[in-house]
């Protein structure tokens, strides 16, 4: 049995005048799981597409195995809205029930005609094959795989234009993962994974035989899963390309506080032997050309000296200059300043606000549930696909009505929804004031965008980028009950970290759905656990 592998060398992508991907270069071997970060708009995406086939770099190399299938989830992935559930999920199968179907019908002649030399050659491939794709659990792998992504419910004949976004979502994963790639490229994969689901993924992808490549901002995922981490953010060389930690996301955090530590300690070393440098040369010039004074006999002796010392003088010039052209040239690059976000209310102090549920309901999407809140006060809302998260958030923004109980909202409300809303043709700058008006901060205070993408087209914004947008215009004006539908998704690790360190802190209400674990874990404030309605 062949081994696969994928590697990447020198790869760059640009978008116009924007880079997005600088010589990059990887390899992952079989039984390897990679885990990509970088901030976002840094080019996981657009590096995925690449290593996959379906985009095109403008420099660089990618190269497979031979023979090598390569699978890609991306976030945006495509299903025929006609076709059924079960027909999307056997489609994912053809090849594979093709193959069966091939040594079944080899099987046949061989036993017509054995001993045959071609058939049994091209059996005993064939079979190699079908071991290795264990095509004999087809069937039960489709229940398993269905089941294990939160779909075992589902009725296969319902059509997947009527499945909800998430469910859409799951279903390119698991149509993915039944098609058996020897190379498996998944871009954001948990995004719309419930716990179990999530741990049933994760399991799957420790088990997959071939190189597997992960982006995904879900910690605790790569922390179960990943045996490396490669971050697409800059590295010490200020060369471009990747930096790789092996180990899960705790090992990387360890390795990226000490690189930066190091990479700050080396530039600042260098910046200090720079000015030494410099004003080494200026001292040592101006001793090496003293004022002129009149030759006298007795100044012939001190004019032989002078010229001694002064040649002296002019080496220790010339090799001080020449160590600091090559220190100027070779010196690390300047630490970027990181992306600081400014908090949840740099846009001012949200206004007072209540939130109040009695036995509130919506007929097969969210069961009974009664809430309380109050300023100051901050609710995470747990449960499984299909209990209701999203469903209460849009009642308390008024999208949905209820057929059941009561509910009062008082004070402005902001909603950051799980997707990001389609993009208009203006620019960052554009979309901004047209949400927020002119007296708003300008949104490169918020420190969620840097200000060379205001002017951007909008529609060039990673998904990611969007979100971040989108939160700022929220922040614009702090509602006073702010409402984070699985905030975690598509924002980048460091911007996830500082929500949840500032969350409990907002002075508005804040109420929050989310099926990170991570973020789970390290909640302290009180949590709410919707349980599936009946339909």
């Amino acid at each position: 049995m062949s081994l696969h592998f994928l590697r990447a060398t020198g790869i760059s992508r640009s978008f116009g005048a924007h880079q997005v991907l600088t010589d990059i270069s990887l390899t992952i071997q079989a039984q390897t799981r990679a885990g990509l970060i970088g901030q976002n708009g840094s080019g996981k995406s657009t590096l995925m597409r690449i290593l996959a086939g379906v985009d095109q770099p403008d420099t660089g190399v990618v190269e497979t195995s031979p023979g090598a299938q390569v699978g890609l989830l991306w976030q945006d992935f495509p299903l025929p809205a006609e076709a059924s559930v079960h027909t999307a999920a056997e489609l994912a199968q053809r090849p594979l029930l093709d193959l069966r179907g091939r040594l079944e019908s080899l099987a046949v002649d061989l036993a017509a005609h054995p001993g045959n030399p071609e058939l049994l050659t091209a059996y005993g491939q064939t079979l190699e094959q079908a071991d290795r794709l264990e095509v004999w659990t087809l069937e039960a792998t489709r229940d398993q795989t269905l089941a294990g992504l939160g779909l075992g419910e589902v009725d296969p004949a319902r059509t997947v234009g009527t499945l909800s976004g998430g469910q859409r979502s799951r279903l390119a994963l698991a149509c993915l993962l039944l098609s058996r790639p020897d190379v498996l490229l998944l871009d954001e994969p948990t995004n719309h994974l419930d716990e179990a689901a999530t741990t049933f993924l994760a399991g799957t992808v420790r088990d997959w035989p071939g190189p597997v490549l992960v982006a995904s901002h879900d910690r605790a995922f790569l922390e179960e899963s990943a045996t490396e981490i490669l971050d697409l953010d800059p590295d010490p060389s200020g060369a471009g390309g990747l930096t790789r930690t092996r180990g899960g996301f705790s090992d990387y955090i360890l390795a990226r506080l000490d690189q930066r530590a190091a990479w700050e300690r080396q530039y600042q070393l260098e910046q200090a032997e720079l000015r030494r440098l410099r004003g080494r040369v200026r001292q040592d010039h101006q001793v090496g050309h003293p004022g002129a004074k009149p030759r006298t006999e007795g100044g012939s002796a001190k004019k032989f000296y002078a010229d001694r010392n002064a040649r002296v003088v002019k080496r220790r010039v010339d090799d001080a200059s020449r160590r600091l052209t090559e220190l100027s040239e070779q010196q690390v690059r300047k630490p970027p300043r990181e992306l600081a976000f400014a908090g949840l209310t740099r846009g001012g102090a949200p206004q007072s606000g209540r939130v109040l549920l009695r036995d509130a309901q919506v007929t097969g999407r969210l069961a009974p549930v009664s809430l309380d809140l109050s300023p100051g006060e901050q609710l995470l809302l747990v449960g499984p696909n299909g209990s209701g998260k999203s469903t209460l958030l849009a009642v308390l923004a008024g999208q949905v009505p209820l057929t059941g109980g009561q509910v009062q909202v008082s004070g402005s409300f902001g909603l950051l929804g799980q997707e990001p809303a389609p993009v208009p043709d203006l620019t960052v700058e554009q979309i901004y004031r047209r949400e927020v008006g002119e007296d708003a901060p300008a949104l490169t205070e918020f420190g969620l965008l840097a200000p060379r993408e205001l002017n951007r087209p909008g529609r060039h914004l990673s998904t990611g980028q969007v979100r971040r947008l989108e939160l700022a215009m929220i922040l614009a004006r702090p509602p006073a009950i702010l409402a984070l539908d699985e905030p975690t998704n598509h924002l980048s690790l460091d911007l996830v970290t500082l929500l949840e360190e500032l969350l409990p802190t907002y002075p508005g209400i804040a109420v929050l759905t989310s099926h990170d674990r991570w973020l789970r874990r390290r909640w302290a404030g009180p949590q709410l656990e919707l349980v599936p309605a009946v339909r």
